[in-house]
C-alpha cells in the first residue's frame, strides 16, 4: 500500500504541520483590536458614572423642592410664610440669595429658598417658586418648581 502525498512517514512531523499557532503579527494585531475595545468600554463606563452622578445631583435637587413646596402648600392662604416679602411680583421668582423673597436655607450640599407672587396669574392666587442651588464638580445648578396656590 502507498502513503499519499498528503501524509508523511513520520506522523510527529504531521502534528507539527498542522499546528503552527499564531504569528507575533498576528498576536500584536489582535492585542491592538482588543485595546481599542478596551478603551472605549472604559470610555462608556467614565461616561456614564457622571451621566449618573448628574442625575443623583437633580433628583436630590428635586427631592428638596419638592418636600419644601409641600410644606408651603399646607399652610393656610395667608400665612406669612406665603407673602411677597420684597414686592416684587411675577418678576421677582427666580430670584435666589438674599434677593429671595425668603432667604436660603442650609440643606447639606443644597441651599433651597422660595420667593411668592400674589395676584400674578389671576386674582386670589400666589404662586410659588421654590429654588434649590448646588455646585457640581466647580459648575453651579439649580432646580426649580413652580405652584400656583389658591385662596
Amino acid at each position: 500500500m502507498g502513503m499519499s502525498k498528503n501524509h508523511s512517514q513520520n506522523p510527529a512531523a504531521d502534528i507539527r504541520t498542522k499546528d503552527r499557532g499564531f504569528t507575533l503579527l498576528e498576536i500584536l494585531i489582535a492585542i491592538s483590536i482588543l485595546t481599542v475595545g478596551l478603551l472605549a468600554v472604559a470610555s462608556m463606563q467614565i461616561s456614564a458614572m457622571r451621566a449618573n452622578s448628574f442625575a443623583g445631583g437633580e433628583t436630590e435637587g428635586t427631592t428638596w423642592t419638592g418636600d419644601q413646596l409641600e410644606k408651603l402648600l399646607a399652610l393656610p392662604y395667608d400665612d406669612a410664610d406665603l407673602d411677597d416679602r420684597t414686592d416684587d411680583g411675577a418678576a421677582g421668582l427666580d430670584d435666589t440669595g438674599d434677593d429671595a423673597d425668603y432667604p436660603p436655607e442650609d440643606r447639606g450640599r443644597y441651599t433651597v429658598c422660595w420667593n411668592v407672587a400674589v395676584d400674578a396669574v389671576t386674582n386670589n392666587t400666589k404662586t410659588i417658586s421654590v429654588i434649590a442651588i448646588w455646585t457640581d464638580h466647580g459648575v453651579s445648578k439649580r432646580v426649580s418648581i413652580q405652584h400656583i396656590k389658591a385662596r
